[in-house]
């Protein structure tokens, strides 16, 4: 086929791929609104975060959920929760919008730049002390990435939340989620020097039945965990403060308030800074590893591979090892 005919059919070809791509982008971005009203956890916030009216935006999803012939948000004008479906099709959703990014990455000869929105979540007191000057170095190397850095003591749901990268203490047990070992981790006892000089060192377990404890949990324990020789040891403790809120139990522990037992990464600074110093440094206490956990997926997006990457390599090498059980001094990070 030659001239005008073959321009023709060429400008039919054209205009009918830019039709597809249109509805193709149509269809991401309605994906994108979904995923954004479940991070948000309303319209009104979503519509906010993507620049759009609530009316677009109330007006997309009921189009998504039309096309799908699915309910995937049950909303009332408090509340709204994912349907059976709706978790399924969120958790599809999220893996498709990153391939996405990854392949628009791509066509432009950009693979590893790094821009979007970057979601975390990480305990209170880790997050102020570590993930905080870890996004504050990572986005200035990035400028065009955008980071939301959420710190909550509660296991957040990162398919729910639309986070990209949690750091947790202990065992993965979401077998939807992957994760990277950073560091060991143990629990100290520890105390501000004004209290010790005022109640004095405990050097034994039972010793602990006559100082002022803080105790932090939704569910206090009675009981303290600790090792020695390989041998567990359950020790009763007096609950002179209970809280639910890590960085409020440092607090207390500063104001020379009482004894704290309490992660390393946590104290660790405190601890060198001499603000806390460790009592009964030979027993030592069950482990939870540190992790930084991300939905399972076939790819990353650039902005979470390349955090994750760097976030284990800053914090492996500023492991807090300072006044560690025997056990654990000079241990290697793999």
């Amino acid at each position: 086929m030659t001239g005008f005919a073959a321009d023709v059919n060429a400008a039919d070809r054209q205009g009918s791929l830019a039709i597809v791509l249109r509805i193709m982008i149509d269809d991401v971005l309605d994906l994108r609104v979904f995923v954004r009203v479940v991070a948000t956890g309303s319209l009104s916030a979503a519509a906010r975060d993507l620049g759009l009216s609530l009316a677009v935006v109330s007006k997309r999803l009921a189009a998504l959920e039309h096309r799908l012939g699915l309910v995937l948000l049950r909303r009332t004008t408090r509340s709204q929760s994912l349907t059976v479906e709706g978790r399924a099709f969120h958790e599809r959703c999220v893996r498709i919008l990153a391939e996405v990014q990854d392949a628009e990455a791509y066509i432009a000869g950009s693979q590893g730049t790094v821009t979007g929105v970057l979601s975390i979540t990480a305990p209170r007191v880790f997050g102020r002390e570590y993930a905080a000057p870890l996004v504050a170095e990572f986005q200035a190397a990035h400028p065009a990435l955008s980071v939301r850095l959420l710190c909550s003591d509660e296991i957040v749901d990162l398919i729910d939340g639309g986070i990209d990268v949690a750091f947790r203490f202990g065992s993965l047990l979401d077998s939807s989620l992957t994760a990277r070992h950073i560091a060991p981790d143990y629990r100290v006892l520890c105390a501000a020097p004004a209290y010790i000089a005022r109640a004095g060192q405990p050097t034994q377990p039972s010793h602990l039945r006559d100082h002022a404890c803080i105790i932090y949990g939704p569910r206090p324990a009675a009981h303290w965990l600790f090792q020695r020789a390989g041998k567990p040891i359950a020790q009763e403790v007096r609950a002179s403060f209970i809280v639910n809120d890590g960085a409020t139990a440092l607090a207390l522990a500063l104001a020379g308030a009482g004894i704290h037992f309490k992660s390393i990464w946590e104290v660790g600074d405190h601890l060198r800074a001499g603000r806390l110093v460790r009592v009964m440094t030979e027993f030592a206490a069950p482990t939870a590893p540190l992790h930084a956990v991300f939905p399972h997926g076939r790819q990353l997006a650039p902005r979470v591979r390349q955090f994750v990457d760097f976030a284990v390599e800053r914090l492996r090498a500023t492991w807090p090892s300072v006044d560690a059980p025997p056990s654990k001094r000079r241990r290697k990070l793999a």
